[in-house]
């Protein structure tokens, strides 16, 4: 620890950290032994009516953030169910497992952000705890299953303890959007897909994002509320995941806003879930996904011709922008491609603005202090979907991939120690 003359400060803090923990394990043993080994009688109720017998003490090597410690157990038996039954594991949080509450605290949250193999290093390096990518693997599992039993109750109870509540001069902002996570061929057998023989090897997982806005600035342009975005999601239908919108907007106070805005790209099962569960709220369809649209055209028209393309998608952004969306129709209309392709890019794309053009007036909706793009949740499917679950050599099972998203929703909406809370009075 001495090189040179000098102190070799990361190695003395790294001897010191270890010889705590080492003292720190041997206390929380004697502490959680200090009960005997938690007997409580001769027998013990079983849930079906019979009896577990005591049948003697038994030791459990259990891996806590302090290192590993044995944990002396009662141990019953129902010989007519043939199962054993410790009541101090339940009472510690480590029934069917070997890990305290604790490391799967940090193990779960590792398996959420990192991939479960460089989790493991990380781990080992900060918190000085030695777990396999296996063990990372299942903990985070059962813990993102956890989670969305959290976020489903929390929902489905909707007491008013459990609502945020927001201004009543609030905007709430409802965007939706799905993105393709990869997967093992088992989810994806009998699905079509874009692969070179049409087979599919993604599977769409849809985010939703929530957040609010009170004010508008100098310029006149909303402000999103600091602190306002929750995010929800899974790889599920969309009636099913219109029910979790719905379902996550009234834990936000939804009928406490003044106006709701629904924010989407224009796939039509977004605007599904808006007429059925948030009837009457202002539809918008995202401006920088519309501006793709016209796009389209011009690529599959002056694709040769940069001068003409950059000249007429000039005019269809400022005529989009003013909201002049019959303008955008007409000039695609006008148009004369000389392939079929063109013909059925032209035909489709004034199909879609002509479908949409309730949900880009974008001039009227900036002028009522509305966002009109959903930035939030780009950003979010990147954040929550993206950076965890679409990194290179991935392939999910939709339940795996469940997991996960339920994990990083929790912990990027800022409702990890709420979960946590949960867990703890289950």
């Amino acid at each position: 620890m001495v090189k040179e003359g000098r102190v070799d400060l990361e190695a003395l803090e790294m001897r010191i950290r270890s010889s705590m923990l080492n003292i720190g394990s041997v206390m929380l043993e004697e502490l959680l032994n200090a009960d005997g080994g938690g007997y409580q009688g001769g027998s013990h109720p079983c849930e079906m009516g019979h009896e577990f017998e005591f049948m003697g003490y038994r030791d459990k090597k259990v891996l806590t953030v302090l290192g590993e410690v044995k944990v002396k157990r009662a141990y019953y038996y129902d010989r007519r169910c043939a199962v054993g039954f410790c009541p101090k594991d339940r009472m510690l949080d480590i029934e069917r497992n070997s890990f305290s509450p604790g490391v799967r605290r940090i193990m779960a949250r590792v398996g959420a952000y990192r991939p479960f193999g460089l989790g493991q290093e990380d781990i080992r390096e900060m918190a000085g705890i030695r777990v396999t990518d296996k063990e990372i693997e299942r903990v985070s599992r059962r813990l993102g299953e956890q989670a969305e039993e959290f976020l489903k109750k929390e929902d489905d109870g909707m007491l008013p303890d459990n609502v945020i509540p927001i201004k009543s001069a609030s905007t709430m902002y409802i965007s939706m959007d799905g993105t393709g996570v990869p997967v093992i061929k088992a989810e994806v057998a009998d699905r079509r897909g874009k692969g070179e023989h049409g087979e599919a090897k993604t599977r769409e997982a849809k985010l939703g994002c929530i957040f609010t806005q009170t004010q508008v600035n100098e310029e006149g342009r909303p402000v999103r509320d600091d602190d306002s975005t929750s995010y929800t999601g899974a790889i599920e239908t969309a009636e099913e995941f219109g029910k979790r919108m719905y379902a996550e907007a009234q834990r936000r106070g939804m009928n406490r806003a003044k106006t709701i805005c629904v924010i989407g790209d224009g796939a039509p099962w977004i605007w599904n879930i808006a007429d059925e569960h948030f009837y009457g709220a202002v539809q918008i369809v995202d401006l920088y996904h519309a501006r793709e649209h016209y796009w389209n055209v011009a690529k599959a028209v002056f694709g040769d011709s940069k001068r003409k393309l950059d000249a007429w998608t000039e005019k269809r952004c400022k005529d989009l922008d003013a909201g002049k969306v019959g303008k955008v129709i007409g000039a695609i209309r006008r148009l004369s491609p000389s392939t079929e392709y063109g013909k059925e890019i032209c035909q489709k794309e004034a199909g879609y603005f002509e479908k949409n053009k309730k949900r880009m007036r974008y001039a009227d909706f900036r002028k009522r202090g509305f966002f009109v793009g959903s930035g939030v949740l780009e950003a979010g499917c990147r954040t929550v979907i993206g950076q965890r679950l679409k990194q290179s050599g991935m392939h999910w099972s939709v339940r795996g991939a469940n997991s996960i998203i339920a994990l990083r929703c929790c912990l990027l909406s800022n409702r990890w120690e709420d979960f946590w809370e949960y867990r703890a009075c289950a």
